[in-house]
């Protein structure tokens, strides 16, 4: 059997891929961290406040179908310089916003750079990685990079903003991109997939767009307004149309925009679920521990995000272990069992809360085991999904995986989010305030925590106490839904992957 060529410059090339990726994965969180600083400086109303969190992963996840097929047909080296070019102006424009919805665009231009840039990185990986051992390791570490910059994000949110405030965190990206670029202009090739050729599909575009903002849009909606709200229903009613009409359109024509017949493989179809529904509990859960950090232990933003530092450093170990676990042990077994530990650290402060207190310690404890199911479930399911796809159709697998990682935690946010929004206000005690000032404080924890700094004095303190403990018990049946989830995917896992897959195959 003929052996490809490796490529020599394959792991400067994993260098600057990983790069790229760490500044598009910490961007999805580092705003967590910087969220009360924002919040105190712009003021921003809580439906503002949901779509400066949200804004960037749905933009993102909206355009990676139509950016892959661009991508191929373009040029994925020069897709992925055109998406520094978006992100570094994006990134500008944050800089400078004097106005909640400065923020908001600006987010959703960084969404469109990243966009850009991510399905390249898998597609270029993909294409210079052709021995099927050092690809299993190449992917080890994009997941490693991308769930480790996630977690990482806060850490250094933290460090930017105690001393240089908000603006600082999307003021990192200008240097970081202006390296990647230097290094990628030289030592990147350039690839584009044979099957691109032919008219390009705007139809198709078009669908995918409306129907995965839709979709995004739709479910955000719904965790925030409830089922009585007719539109969140009518917004996911256009999804499923046009979704629909987009994968009968796909199937139909020549050069799809989206190979959407890797479904019909259950270790793909399995491994895109096993990244999506983590995603979902693990957007969520960063989102709400970096919050109750800050509001209900009173950490400053560096604090809040060296706390978090068990999950990324766990992730970062497991992904690197988890290659050697998969020439060991059944794919289906590595998978499943990694999926398992990260449901028994999402439901850790769940099960603790029913019998004692809730200090950092034992969110220690939850987030190392996390980052270790994280780190193996991730990192397997990646590497099983593009191991899965023909090497000419991994522009879509790419595409498929990413906007598994990207609308899943950005749905978390909306839906686990608004979980404990309603908990907390649901557990709030009667407070001796006037309406507007109570309106405030139930609209969320980041406002109640402000006003109580407005007040001040033994009514401030009380009115923090109060919502510290509202939060904190509001959260922790949000952590155990995700667990839920992740163990519903381990049920997949074990039922649908066949018993003898192994990631050895060269496509």
């Amino acid at each position: 059997m003929h052996t490809p060529t490796q490529d020599p410059r394959r792991w400067i090339v994993l260098a600057i891929l990983s790069g790229s990726l760490l500044l598009i994965s910490m961007d999805t969180t580092i705003l967590n961290v910087a969220f009360p600083s924002l919040v105190g400086d712009l003021q921003p109303g809580a439906v503002q406040q949901l779509w400066i969190i949200d804004i960037y992963a749905l933009a993102l996840s909206g355009l990676l179908v139509t950016a892959g097929a661009l991508g191929d047909r373009w040029g994925r080296k020069r897709l992925l310089m055109a998406g520094f070019g978006i992100f570094a102006l994006a990134s500008l424009i944050a800089v400078f916003s004097t106005e909640a919805w400065h923020v908001i665009a600006a987010r959703a231009l960084l969404g469109v750079g990243g966009a850009a840039i991510m399905p390249s990185t898998l597609s270029i990986l993909r294409s210079v990685f052709t021995d099927a051992k050092e690809r299993a390791f190449a992917l080890a570490v994009w997941a490693a990079v991308f769930g480790g910059g996630m977690a990482f994000g806060p850490v250094v949110g933290g460090l930017l903003v105690q001393d240089y405030g908000w603006h600082s965190a999307f003021l990192l990206n200008l240097p970081v991109a202006a390296v990647i670029v230097a290094a990628g202009l030289r030592y990147l090739p350039e690839s584009r997939s044979p099957r691109s050729a032919g008219k390009w599909d705007w139809t198709g575009v078009g669908q995918s767009i409306v129907g995965m903002l839709a979709l995004a849009g739709g479910i955000k909606q719904l965790g925030k307004s409830g089922v009585a709200d007719p539109l969140p229903w009518a917004l996911l009613a256009l999804s499923a149309v046009a979704l629909t009409l987009f994968v009968r359109r796909q199937l139909r024509v020549d050069n799809p925009l989206l190979q959407v017949r890797l479904f019909t493989k259950p270790a793909f179809s399995v491994a895109a679920t096993a990244i999506f529904l983590p995603m979902v509990g693990m957007g969520a859960i960063l989102f709400l521990v970096t919050q109750w950090f800050q509001y209900g232990q009173g950490y400053t933003p560096l604090e809040a995000g060296l706390r978090l530092l068990p999950a990324p450093l766990a992730l970062i170990c497991a992904s690197m272990v988890a290659p050697s676990l998969m020439q060991r042990f059944a794919i289906r077994h590595v998978l499943g069992s990694g999926l398992v530990v990260l449901a028994a650290g999402m439901a850790l402060p769940w099960t603790l809360q029913q019998f004692t207190g809730l200090g950092y310690p034992a969110f220690a404890v939850a987030l190392t085991i996390m980052g270790l199911g994280a780190g193996i479930a991730t990192t397997v399911a990646s590497v099983t999904l593009i191991s899965a796809a023909p090497a000419d159709e991994v522009s879509s697998a790419a595409a498929i995986e990413e906007t598994c990682y990207e609308l899943g935690s950005a749905m978390g946010v909306a839906i686990l989010g608004s979980t404990a929004a309603a908990l907390y206000r649901g557990n709030l005690p009667a407070l001796d305030l006037d309406a507007p000032t109570l309106a405030a404080v139930r609209d969320s924890v980041g406002e109640a925590a402000h006003t109580a700094e407005l007040l001040g004095g033994g009514l401030g303190r009380t009115l923090l106490d109060a919502a510290s403990q509202a939060y904190t018990l509001a959260i922790t049946p949000a952590f155990l839904m995700a667990g839920v989830l992740a163990v519903a995917a381990a049920a997949t896992t074990w039922t649908l992957i066949p018993r003898d897959l192994r990631p050895t195959e060269n496509h």
